[in-house]
């Protein structure tokens, strides 16, 4: 685990091409590999965009309108899970847990809780993506 997440701090994601030599160094097969990668939710194939959203969809957050806010939230953006912009501002993930029940619906934003989620805020979170994106254009 420790070395793959020094993979995800140095790449910000693990190329499958990776599989076979982490598999040999640790002495493992490349399915092990795999499964532990495809398992976690932090570890990540392919780059994400510079801002990431990962919105809960635990039976907490979507018993408080999580699900209804998902739905929004990818037909707002045009993305669906997994999925990056094709600008790289954002990527959309789902999570199963946050452990933030008390301020359900949640979620997290370059890994920042935001509790109580609604319309207005995920809206706000977008355009920060986006907006991010229009700042650094300009310098």
């Amino acid at each position: 685990m420790p070395a793959l997440h020094r993979l995800m701090e140095r790449f910000g994601h693990i190329p499958e091409e990776a599989d076979a030599l982490i598999a040999e160094v640790f002495n493992i097969s490349r399915a092990e590999v795999k499964g532990v990668i495809s398992f976690y939710h932090d570890f990540r194939r392919e780059p994400a965009g510079r801002h990431v959203l990962r919105l809960c969809r635990a039976e907490a957050c979507q018993s408080q309108g999580g699900r209804e806010l998902a739905r929004r939230f990818r037909e707002m953006s045009g993305l669906d899970w997994g999925d990056t912009s094709p600008e790289g501002a954002l990527t959309l993930e789902p999570v199963y847990c946050l452990g933030l029940c008390a301020v359900a619906p949640a979620a997290l934003f370059d890994d920042e809780p935001v509790g109580r989620l609604d319309g207005t805020r995920l809206e706000e979170l977008l355009a920060r993506a986006r907006g991010a994106r229009l700042a650094e254009k300009r310098r």
